[in-house]
């Protein structure tokens, strides 16, 4: 260590700064990216849902819940990633230098009667050899290569695939209006000092849609929930659940984890009624108790699987259950993160009634190799290269 500090640090840091200064002058001066967001009293739309200049991440976060007309029931997730690269660095690298804004995507299939799980991930930085990206600022569409969401006449257009295996597309069309989510339900997220984001969720979408699975094509038909946030913080470890249940009512929770790994001051949640009505709860209303766990032989990570959940003021007790433990996916070619995201059935009872109904789960923070990410993971593992050998 003493050597380190005395022979190495010094180089490296000497590099770090000639490479900030090779960025300022390719790129400009590195923006601070900090969003003074104010109160979000109401979701302007379509406008919130439009991509942002000057925020550092921002995400359009698609799960649902779907049965095919031969009764096939699965389970789907489809986001689209935006960041900017400012404060961004590899080591000695500002990623400034790389690409200024990245993008990402991740979709994901959840074959509950099959009980398989199939996701891909991409990313574009822009270059020549990358896959084209769209995300407008004047109006509601993003695209990666085939891969897309976008806007008309109020409804959601999805479109994704899996290889040249599977594609799906999907129209969903709210329900519900939106749902304030944050500090105080006034869609602000504090996350730490000077950090922030406006977060928003469409808690109940109605979705038609069609698979083509090996050149056999299928209609569907489900439930949807989309969820929307922009803003500037560090990367923190959460757990999230999105419980739809089949009365009408939903659940959020989000819950940041603390370095002990409990609830952090910032979770909170909402519980929607079947009129749209919600209600802000805030740490102390909820509590969310593992009940197993689920250790992946890929990764190693170790997650919880299985949850209690309960809202005292409003006599809800549930049981989240996963429908398959193995959901996880080694996104770290793209976004840098291993993370669990899946769909779950639920059951419980809610103001002394029995409630069914379904969630999807996202853990994120359980495997840690993205707080030291690798530069050579980063720049080939779903880069050109990887789409070069994979044809």
């Amino acid at each position: 260590m003493y050597m380190y500090e005395l022979l190495v640090r010094p180089i490296e840091d000497l590099t770090a700064g000639f490479m900030d200064l090779v960025a300022d002058v390719i790129g400009g001066e590195a923006s601070d990216l900090k969003m003074h967001a104010e109160r979000h009293d109401c979701v302007n739309l379509p406008e919130d849902l439009y991509a942002h200049a000057n925020v550092q991440t921002e995400w359009w976060y698609y799960t649902g819940h779907c049965e095919t007309a031969s009764g096939r029931r699965f389970g789907f997730e489809l986001v689209f990633f935006k960041r900017r690269t400012d404060l961004d660095r590899l080591g000695f690298l500002p990623l400034r230098l790389v690409a200024n804004p990245m993008y990402a995507a991740h979709f994901a299939i959840t074959d509950i009667d099959g009980e398989r799980f199939t996701y891909d991930h991409r990313r574009s930085l822009g270059g020549a050899f990358d896959l084209a990206v769209k995300a407008c600022e004047d109006r509601y569409e993003l695209g990666l290569g085939d891969w897309s969401v976008k806007e008309e006449n109020g409804k959601h257009l999805l479109r994704a695939s899996v290889g040249k295996d599977l594609t799906f597309s999907a129209v969903l069309e709210n329900t519900k209006p939106p749902v304030l989510n944050g500090h105080e339900g006034i869609g602000i997220s504090h996350r730490e000092l000077g950090e922030r984001s406006c977060h928003f969720s469409f808690t109940r979408m109605s979705v038609e849609g069609e698979t083509v699975l090996r050149g056999e094509k299928e209609k569907f038909t489900g439930s949807a929930w989309m969820d929307r946030e922009f803003g500037t913080w560090s990367q923190k470890n959460w757990d999230w659940l999105s419980i739809q249940l089949d009365g009408g009512d939903e659940l959020m929770i989000y819950q940041f984890r603390n370095a002990e790994g409990g609830a952090g001051e910032f979770s909170h949640g909402a519980y929607i009624d079947g009129d749209g009505e919600s209600t802000y709860l805030k740490l102390e209303d909820f509590a969310v108790e593992p009940t197993g766990t689920w250790k992946s032989d890929r990764t190693g990570a170790i997650y919880p699987s299985g949850w209690r959940v309960a809202v005292p003021q409003l006599r809800c007790e549930l049981t989240v259950e996963p429908v398959l433990r193995d959901q996880e996916l080694d996104t770290r070619g793209t976004t840098m993160i291993v993370y669990w995201e899946g769909a779950c059935g639920v059951s419980g009872t809610c103001a002394g009634k029995s409630v069914t109904g379904r969630a999807y789960a996202e853990l994120v923070g359980y495997e840690r190799s993205h707080e030291n990410p690798s530069l050579s993971t980063f720049l080939f593992d779903g880069s050109l290269v990887r789409r070069l050998f994979e044809g």
